[in-house]
């Protein structure tokens, strides 16, 4: 029935021409948003992953409280990068998916898995415990995390940390780089016990379809990160040109400046449209002119 707590797939689609995360610092902006909506909302987190350009969680809830959740997400942090970086919209028009998980046949561990090896199949990271944005690191950890509890600092100061008005519970810990820590709202001990073990979730990790794509990959070095690019764009630009937008550039000179990021940070024509605001079709159709 649809008001009964099923785990859900959320994704929404792959942005191009644009990312959610400009800088690095607005990852952890999506990092606290996601917190305080499941403060506000209870809807119970399983996994989730924070890429550059979309965004994937796996919850135990009902399907209208799995598409209120992500149509928040995305309308609170739509606001947020209209007011830090001018972008307007670009959320609203982000598609999502909701699908539901079986309990059977294995399929949350699968889901699960998906979400955890996405950094991976991306070339960012090498194994999912070295991505921070999300719950790479969450699970079977030798270590658990430390952070400051929540109400050992001002509700002033929580808000303006977290961008939101959202109250938070004040056992949740906040580490040092500023964000609250996915162990104190992320169902760690359903999940362990969904794998019972490390060794099978391992299993799943390595024979996960992102895993998979990673495989076939030629080069299994990491690749940069989005935000390292966007970053760099700016320079190259006024390096090679004397101009510090990639938009100001005539077509010859953004041919340019495609082939020497492609050369530099050994990237494909998906990452360099999602850098520059291009559509993939078009930044292959530059990389392709002679």
């Amino acid at each position: 029935m649809k008001g009964e707590k099923r785990i859900w797939l959320v994704t929404s689609k792959h942005l191009e021409g644009g990312v959610w995360f400009p800088e690095e610092s607005d990852f952890k902006v999506g990092m606290n948003y996601v917190a305080a909506l499941a403060a506000f909302m209870g809807v119970e987190i399983l996994a989730f992953v924070l890429m550059s350009n979309h965004v994937h969680f796996v919850l135990l809830c009902t399907e209208d409280e799995a598409v209120a959740f992500i149509n928040e997400l995305k309308r609170r942090y739509g606001k947020y990068l209209q007011h830090k970086h001018g972008i307007v919209k670009l959320l609203k028009r982000n598609s999502v998916d909701v699908r539901e998980v079986p309990f059977d046949n294995e399929a949350p561990e699968k889901a699960i898995a998906y979400v955890q090896m996405n950094p991976v199949a991306a070339n960012i990271c090498l194994y999912p415990s070295q991505y921070p944005w999300g719950t790479g690191k969450l699970f079977f950890a030798a270590d658990k995390l430390k952070g400051i509890r929540a109400d050992s600092i001002s509700k002033r100061a929580r808000f303006r940390m977290f961008c939101s008005k959202t109250d938070i519970p004040g056992n949740w810990l906040i580490c040092e780089d500023g964000y609250i820590l996915p162990s104190s709202y992320v169902k760690v001990d359903y999940v362990e016990k969904l794998f019972r073990q490390p060794s099978r979730m391992s299993y799943f990790l390595n024979n996960s379809s992102k895993a998979k794509i990673r495989l076939v990959e030629e080069d299994s070095h990491p690749a940069f990160r989005d935000q390292i690019m966007i970053a760099a764009l700016p320079d190259i630009c006024r390096s090679l040109f004397q101009k510090v937008s990639f938009k100001d550039l005539s077509e010859p000179q953004q041919i340019e400046v495609l082939r020497q990021m492609r050369y530099r940070f050994s990237s494909n024509a998906h990452q360099l449209a999602r850098v520059t605001g291009l559509t993939y079709d078009a930044a292959a159709k530059l990389l392709d002119s002679h």
